[in-house]
């Protein structure tokens, strides 16, 4: 039977509401309170890691809308236009008219 070594650990100085409320949420979960912790910094860095990408797109889309046509162009010839059905369930495909299609439609 190999034991886990464990991990080192330190102290960080919190409010007592705080504490406190990471105490309830681990209590409530039957976890302790570092995997709590753990969990909210990956959130956390999950949800800034995503911010930050959908920053650049936009940013790219408006400083650079020729190389964000040439990406979605070549995009769509490795792996086709994006499907419908992965925006609405299929069970609404056809009863809702996007934007894009209401311009296509003026367009001809």
């Amino acid at each position: 039977m190999s034991m886990k070594p464990k991990a080192a650990a330190t102290t960080i100085r919190v409010s007592v509401a705080t504490r406190d409320r990471i105490a309830r949420i681990a209590r409530q979960e039957g976890r302790s309170m570092t995997e709590v912790l753990n969990e909210a910094i990956h959130d956390y860095e999950r949800k800034h890691f995503w911010e930050e990408l959908n920053d650049q797109i936009e940013r790219t889309q408006r400083e650079d809308p020729e190389s964000w046509a040439a990406y979605v162009a070549e995009r769509e010839t490795l792996v086709g236009p994006r499907s419908r059905s992965h925006r609405i369930a299929p069970e609404w495909e056809g009863l809702i008219t996007f934007p894009e299609e209401k311009d296509e439609g003026n367009a001809r």
